[in-house]
């Protein structure tokens, strides 16, 4: 009999394609409007009973944006009645203290809101719509009234690595409970509409380590969703928190497991029509929910077969000392080389 493989820690449902904002970077591929073939209310049940059952421990919300999605407090309901912890990703624009208090009554534990830039300007241009970082600050403002814990969600690009030291200080003051950095990685809309925006290796490097050097002072956690070398530099650095126990790092993504996608205990992400993929940044599709359940999908993909696999991985990421605990961001070395399991060509280790 073949053992089981460990249930994600996390999955990730986007719950709806439709968004009110044109994000140039949005990994959803986000519209105005919704898709037709979205899971129906009651399948979405289905894939919280299997997530339920399946002892998943965290199930992130997002789009497109949720709050777009009629019946989304519906679903949040019914994950918080099954068991499972609700967090939600925003863009915070829709959200007011009446909509932040349904949001917590509904289950939802923590909501993360997006902030890219320390400027309005800068966060408005990468956002599509002038006024749109009045409106997020606004929803931050309103989860802080309502008593919905927030952390901000931070996209690092060339154009925004000036801004990184204030738009952390920004998310302490305006009572963030974690900061995270998302390093841009060149899915299909970053490549049409962020040319030139993706940091280059020695951008990276440099930025990774201001950010492990902050944490030292910072009180409240970072992380850097699509930069497991981060948490290499936290070690190599051995960086002791002055506000928290250091023990605490090890909840940050990838730390001494490398990169998550499709890895036992790790992240899977579940799109708005069924269709499954290891991570919003590595998009091939493993299956899709209304065709085989997602305890099948992940058990049986010969693509996730591989990726838990880090013997797999080829050239320098492969023959790196820190392939095991790292592995490189998988989805950044698709979307470069269309090989999955090639060198991450972000990495400044090897």
């Amino acid at each position: 009999m073949v053992d089981m493989v460990a249930a994600p820690f996390l999955v990730s449902y986007a719950v709806t394609r439709k968004c009110n904002l044109k994000c140039k970077h949005c990994y959803s591929d986000a519209t105005d409007y919704a898709s037709p073939d979205e899971l129906t209310l009651e399948e979405a049940k289905k894939l919280i009973n299997d997530l339920a059952n399946w002892n998943v421990r965290l199930l992130v919300l997002d789009g497109g944006e949720p709050l777009c999605r009629e019946d989304f407090l519906e679903i949040v309901r019914y994950a918080y009645s099954k068991g499972l912890k609700v967090v939600v990703g925003s863009n915070g624009t829709l959200i007011d203290v009446e909509i932040a208090k349904k949001m917590r009554e509904a289950g939802i534990e923590c909501v993360q809101i997006s902030i890219d830039g320390a400027r309005p300007e800068t966060h408005d241009s990468f956002r599509g719509e002038v006024g749109a970082f009045q409106k997020a600050m606004q929803g931050v403002n309103a989860c802080k009234e309502a008593g919905l814990p927030f952390q901000f969600g931070m996209v690092v690009r060339k154009n925004t690595l000036r801004e990184i030291p204030d738009m952390l200080k920004l998310a302490i003051e305006s009572g963030a409970v974690a900061a995270e950095f998302f390093d841009l990685v060149e899915v299909p809309r970053v490549k049409r509409e962020c040319i030139n925006e993706v940091l280059d290796k020695y951008e990276r490097k440099m930025i990774m380590e201001w950010l492990a050097e902050a944490q030292r002072e910072c009180p409240i956690i970072i992380r850097v969703p699509g930069c497991p070398m981060y948490t290499l530099v936290l070690k190599e650095k051995n960086i002791q928190p002055k506000h928290f126990p250091a023990s605490f790092l090890k909840r940050v993504p990838y730390y001494d497991r490398g990169c998550a996608a499709g890895m036992p205990n790790g992240y899977v992400t579940i799109l708005p029509n069924g269709d499954v993929i290891p991570c919003m940044l590595l998009q091939i599709k493993l299956g899709n929910v209304r065709e085989k359940s997602i305890i099948d999908i992940w058990e049986e993909s010969q693509v996730l077969s591989i990726l838990r696999d880090r013997k797999q991985l080829k050239g320098q990421c492969g023959e790196c000392k820190f392939r095991d605990v790292c592995a490189g961001c998988r989805g950044r070395a698709y979307e470069v080389t269309g090989d999955f399991i090639a060198t991450d060509p972000g990495c400044w280790f090897i």
